[in-house]
């Protein structure tokens, strides 16, 4: 795969021609945002974490890695992994902004850019080509750099013709590079890997696939599509003989709207109390509102996630009489739905959720008869009070600690 792995400060590059899809995965992304102002931890085994006896690792250091460390692992495995374990807690609000700012250099080259979370993102540059002056590789080494120079994070990025490739190639480039895969190449590259790298192989299909003999994509590409199709279904057997044969129709989706917003927390500790539920429901509730206020957006469905200590999980929803983006009202709905469907319990996990959304313009409708309070307005200045003076200036005073108060 070195030859086609392009080292920073490069000219030149495998051909690129036709090779107008974009894969950008940024490094660590996490550890990487907090790292820009404690970069004296820069090389050192660091995780973002809650730290807690049941938090997960949200994101570990390549230092870190190397002693087994993985995201999605409980924080208490990985400090048994690695002791001398570094945990930053999260910055709240931190990811979403440089990742609007990463998203934002992209969508300078193309308005086709499809984000999949917060760090990583489809480009299809096609159409932008001729108007830039420029080629796949030329606009995937700029973004590189304008992405390390007005965030201070590094990212790896994958050149090609179809989006599966591309996607494949950010991985190879990690960390920090780039892997242009030319188009004639496709197969060339593809059919050396193991079955685990087409997409839709888990560990269960990977075990499947190699009891009969197919180890690579190579295998798959040159088994009967009938054999596939039996073994592994209809759908499943077509997708992975198409992958397998540099065969990727999906086209760069720019990003939908959203479809829910929500919020959760896992306790260090399982709640019995309902009365400090609820407070967690409020706090999660103020979030929920203050997102959906940002983004524009009300929602007609409030919905409740508990997780029991047993694991045992359920959701719960409401439509509401009116959309809604204001937490009291959101609040109110969920402490029904836990009074109505989780009454008694220890809890282990607790999530808010608004869903049906749609736009502000889409109008509120006025009670010209109520005598209640505009909440609405009393959040909407808290809002503006945070964005001032940081996320705690303004909270319900039910959820100010003791100290606060």
């Amino acid at each position: 795969m070195a030859r086609y792995r392009v080292t920073t400060g490069a000219t030149t590059w495998p051909d690129d021609t036709g090779c107008g899809l974009l894969h950008v995965d940024m490094d660590a992304f996490f550890v990487s945002c907090e790292l820009r102002t404690r970069p004296e931890l820069t090389g050192k085994p660091v995780v973002v974490s809650g730290g807690g006896p049941r938090s997960v690792v949200a994101a570990a250091s390549y230092a870190a890695r190397e002693f087994g460390v993985r995201s999605a692992m409980p924080f208490s495995t990985a400090k048994r992994l690695c002791p001398q374990l570094i945990c930053i807690t999260p910055t709240p609000g931190l990811y979403g902004e440089v990742s609007q700012g990463v998203m934002g250099i992209f969508r300078e080259l193309t308005p086709l850019v499809e984000p999949l979370s917060l760090d990583e993102a489809f480009l299809d540059v096609s159409g932008a080509l001729k108007r830039l002056d420029s080629s796949p590789a030329r606009l995937g080494a700029w973004i590189r750099e304008r992405v390390a120079a007005d965030f201070g994070i590094s990212c790896s990025v994958g050149v090609a013709k179809v989006k599966f490739v591309a996607k494949l190639a950010s991985g190879m480039a990690k960390p920090d590079g780039m892997v242009v895969v030319p188009a004639a190449e496709t197969l060339a590259f593809l059919h050396p890997l193991p079955v685990s790298a087409l997409w839709g192989v888990g560990k269960r299909t990977e075990e499947h696939l190699r009891q009969q003999g197919l180890d690579t994509v190579a295998d798959v590409a040159a088994a009967p599509l009938s054999r596939l199709r039996r073994s592994l279904g209809r759908a499943l057997g077509e997708h992975l003989y198409a992958l397998a044969n540099g065969h990727d129709d999906r086209k760069v989706v720019p990003e939908s709207p959203d479809k829910s917003i929500g919020a959760e927390v896992t306790f260090d500790v399982d709640l019995h109390d309902r009365s400090a539920l609820g407070l967690e429901l409020l706090r999660l509730s103020e979030r929920v509102a203050a997102t959906l206020r940002r983004r524009g957006l009300r929602g007609r469905t409030v919905s409740i996630k508990v997780r029991f200590a047993d694991f045992k999980t359920i959701t719960r929803a409401r439509t509401t009489a009116v959309p809604v983006d204001v937490a009291r009202d959101i609040h109110r709905t969920a402490v029904e739905l836990l009074a109505e469907h989780a009454p008694t319990g220890a809890v282990r996990l607790i999530g808010v959720r608004v869903e049906g959304l749609n736009t502000e313009s889409s109008g509120e409708q006025l009670l010209f008869a109520s005598s209640e309070p505009r909440w609405r307005d009393a959040e909407v200045a808290a809002d503006v009070a945070r964005s001032k003076f940081g996320a705690a200036a303004v909270r319900p005073a039910s959820l100010l600690t003791p100290r606060d108060q």
